[in-house]
């Protein structure tokens, strides 16, 4: 027998719900999935267009989606965890029938025929995609600048970029577009857009969630992270998506706790504040609304501890050497013959190549893969390549050391609020820096949480980051409830 729903409700009503709140809505009947998908596709094409957050609207798909399970709720069959709620993903996600664009012209035209892992667990539990969200180009940016559709803009302020290279992720959660949205991690790419638009972003354990139908930037490093503004949102986004996949070798089989149910800390921890992530040139501000995070764990009764984690400050070196590495040898594959555009058809084969490449990457691709096959390259390879990935590993040690002494470690997600859209883009090496702080858990697989925790006087938001022992995600959810 078909339900009969109250009252319809107005888009400030829905922009102010979580997904707990719309996923209980739907399965008591208050209100459909489809009228929820309306609210949300009416914002993508309205707020989202504005902020020039999305690639693709999937409204056909989407709607199909709500009207199966309001039938499912209608017959009394049982529905999934997700049940009505609009997500988005990023457009490195593969999603069937819908173009898979990594905001690079050199896609131009492709459609992928398959899901992702993550892709298909989301629409199982009754996640209703509505679009794919802007991002920098193959993920390779820190302000969503190096998009072949143009830049996203913060919805704090339209002036500001809003992080990157998931910047479209976090924005379309931040605007109240969709309570829960999909990015990828490399080196901080949810983190830092979290921190920047003011919502919440989680990257999991290495392997934490499945990289089959991700498209490639740094394979050691990728991994897909859910964005939120809810604590309870992230790790029910989380819980979701993750577990092992057959398709994906280094997608890890760990037993999960009851996320979100589980979210209540009851112990108190011992959390480090490692020196070397609070250097004198940190912005003031930000570095005050940390320690008002930091005043706040020890109220509660939490242990504040001094540690010290100086291979930290070889992160960002480490990870430019390492992730172009990668990036040149997962990026060789676009060369105009299997996927997307193709320059030059009438060209002999490698100035088919050349000229696909040339016309198809952004600026910021090519300077990553030329420094990643200069590191590579015989003579330099065990001078670059070799010594980084040599430092990486002294810095996973430093890590597991590390969490013998604490539960967790508090840093800044960011070494600055959210910068002017233009201020970075002629500066590689300050853009690069943004990551500073995010980069060291990447290399080192850590799972590591950015929590909006206030803003400097000009109210710009600043996140405070948690990280954690590799498996360890639990308590991260935890903690973050705590300071919610």
């Amino acid at each position: 027998m078909w339900r009969v729903y109250i009252r319809r409700m107005t888009v400030d009503d829905y922009r102010a719900l979580s997904a707990f709140d719309i996923h209980h809505r739907v399965t008591s009947g208050t209100t459909s999935a489809r009228e929820f998908a309306q609210h949300a596709l009416e914002l993508a094409e309205s707020t989202g267009r504005e902020l020039n957050a999305f690639i693709t609207i999937c409204t056909d798909k989407a709607l199909a989606q709500a009207d199966d399970i309001d039938r499912n709720v209608a017959a009394g069959e049982s529905v999934g965890p997700m049940a009505g709620v609009p997500i988005v993903l990023k457009d490195n996600i593969s999603y069937r029938d819908y173009p898979l664009t990594c905001a690079s012209k050199i896609l131009n035209g492709y459609v992928p025929p398959f899901d992702a892992t993550a892709a298909v667990r989301l629409v199982e539990a009754g996640a209703v995609i509505i679009g794919k969200a802007n991002m920098d180009e193959f993920a390779m940016g820190s302000s969503n600048e190096n998009s072949a559709y143009g830049p996203v803009h913060n919805p704090v302020d339209h002036s500001l970029a809003p992080g990157g290279s998931s910047g479209g992720s976090a924005a379309v959660v931040a605007a109240g577009i969709v309570p829960i949205a999909y990015g990828s991690e490399t080196g901080g790419s949810v983190r830092q857009p979290a921190a920047f638009c003011g919502t919440y972003g989680f990257k999991p354990t290495y392997g934490g969630i499945s990289r089959f139908g991700l498209v490639a930037f740094a394979s050691s490093c990728d991994v897909i992270s859910p964005l939120a503004r809810d604590p309870r949102d992230l790790a029910l986004a989380y819980k979701v998506a993750s577990g092992h996949d057959h398709n994906d070798s280094t997608s890890l089989d760990f037993e999960h706790p009851d996320y979100p149910n589980d979210l209540e800390l009851g112990r108190k921890l011992t959390i480090g504040v490692p020196a070397d992530y609070f250097p004198p040139e940190l912005d003031s501000d930000v570095r005050a609304v940390v320690d008002k995070a930091i005043d706040a764990l020890k109220t509660a009764g939490h242990s504040i501890v001094d540690v010290k984690s100086p291979m930290s400050r070889m992160a960002i070196p480490i990870y430019y050497i390492v992730a172009s590495a990668e990036a040149s040898a997962n990026l060789a594959r676009y060369d105009g013959v299997r996927y997307g555009k193709r320059e030059g058809a009438d060209l002999a084969l490698h100035d088919m190549y050349a000229a696909t490449r040339a016309k198809g990457f952004g600026d910021e691709v090519k300077r990553r893969i030329m420094l990643g096959t200069y590191a590579l390259s015989s003579g330099y390879y065990d001078a670059y390549y070799q010594k980084a990935s040599d430092v990486r590993q002294l810095l996973r040690e430093e890590f597991a050391r590390l969490f013998d002494e604490v539960d967790l470690l508090i840093t800044p997600t960011s070494p600055t609020p959210a910068f002017k859209l233009g201020e970075r883009i002629d500066d590689p090496l300050a853009m690069y820096l943004s990551d500073m702080y995010t980069a060291p858990s990447s290399l080192a697989g850590n799972p590591a949480i950015s929590i909006p925790y206030g803003s400097v006087p000009d109210g710009r938001p600043v996140g405070v980051q948690l990280i954690a022992a590799l498996k360890d995600d639990r308590t991260l959810f935890q903690a973050a409830a705590s300071l919610a």
